[in-house]
């Protein structure tokens, strides 16, 4: 699998996020696989509301036609997974959202799961995704960090104590056996997040890494 290629699409307008993304996700890339980036310009620098979200389909979806001659995979770096319908339906290439992979991730097993994240504006569209990828029934509810999204990421420690807050909750309040840290730019605290939990803390982007990677894989198999 030398020389494969998998491109990293941040529809945050945001350079320092996406290398941030790209980094993790070079991590989690085992097997020859090169990360490369590519970062939206239309968008906020940071994704905080559904109006945002629908409006960074169209740009993520160009962005996926005119490097697709380059790649062999994609990975939508928010957590809605913004175009990845439309990546799917326009091109031949394996494509993957940080949202459904993580959920598909933390449901196994038949294990129950929550999403805990910063940004309550998105509740409704987190709570489509289960439903769309038939997890309804494992699902049991996304909690929302203390404090406004934009501050708490400009503060690293502040970031991981009050999403630390968010994925208690969903453990001891809602039952959940596995929690999803629910967001590309949270990467980083979703990583720093996992040693503090007995269970599983789901980080997004290496989720979608692996499965980019086994879809392609069973793309050359065929």
């Amino acid at each position: 699998m030398a020389g494969r290629r998998i491109l990293l699409i941040n529809p945050n307008s945001n350079e320092a996020t996406t290398a941030m993304m790209v980094a993790i996700a070079a991590s989690a890339a085992v097997g020859g696989f090169d990360v490369v980036g590519a970062t939206a310009t239309r968008a906020p620098t940071m994704i905080v509301s559904a109006e945002a979200l629908d409006a960074a389909a169209p740009e993520v979806e160009e962005i996926a036609r005119a490097r697709s001659a380059g790649c062999d995979g994609f990975v939508v770096a928010a957590f809605g997974d913004p175009g990845l319908a439309g990546i799917r339906a326009a091109l031949s290439l394996p494509a993957v959202g940080i949202g459904e992979s993580s959920m598909l991730e933390a449901a196994e097993g038949g294990r129950r799961f929550g999403v805990a994240t910063t940004t309550p504006l998105l509740g409704a569209k987190i709570d489509a995704l289960p439903e769309a990828l038939g997890l309804q029934s494992r699902y049991t509810g996304t909690r929302f960090a203390d404090g406004d999204a934009q501050e708490l990421m400009r503060d690293r420690a502040l970031l991981r104590e009050a999403l630390a807050g968010a994925v208690e909750a969903c453990i001891v309040q809602d039952g959940a056996e596995a929690v999803i840290i629910g967001g590309g730019p949270l990467g980083e605290a979703a990583r720093e997040l996992q040693p503090m939990f007995t269970v599983p803390v789901i980080a997004p982007i290496p989720s979608a890494v692996a499965r980019i990677i086994r879809l392609i894989g069973a793309r050359e198999a065929d």
